[in-house]
C-alpha cells in the first residue's frame, strides 16, 4: 500500500496516510521475523504458495521506505525464496 502511494500520490498519498501504512508496515514485517526466527518459511518447513504471496509485496518493501535491515530473518527468508530453483524475478523478461 504504501510503495502505491508513493508511486501514485493522487491516490491520496497525505503524510498523514503515509504515516499509517508505515506504522501497519512496520507491524507486519515484525510479526514476519518473529514468526522466521524459529522457522525457515511460512506455512510448514519447505517453501509454498504463502512464501510466494507474502514475498510479492516484501520483496520491494524497500521501495516503500521501509528499513528491511531492521527485520534481519525476513531478509534471509528472502534470500532462501529467491534461491528456490523456481524462482522467476520481477525483472526477468523472454
Amino acid at each position: 500500500m504504501r510503495k502505491a502511494l508513493l508511486t501514485f500520490p493522487e491516490r491520496d498519498a497525505t503524510p498523514e496516510r503515509l504515516a499509517v501504512t508505515l506504522e501497519r508496515g512496520n507491524k507486519a514485517l515484525g510479526v514476519m521475523n518473529k514468526h522466521l526466527e524459529n522457522n525457515a518459511f511460512f506455512a510448514g518447513r519447505s517453501y509454498s504458495v504463502a512464501d510466494i504471496a507474502l514475498y510479492a509485496y516484501t520483496h520491494t518493501a524497500g521501495k516503500g521506505g521501509f528499513q528491511l535491515d531492521a527485520y534481519p530473518a525476513v531478509v534471509e527468508w528472502l534470500k532462501r525464496v529467491e534461491a528456490d530453483k523456481g524462482h522467476v524475478p520481477i525483472e526477468w523478461q523472454p
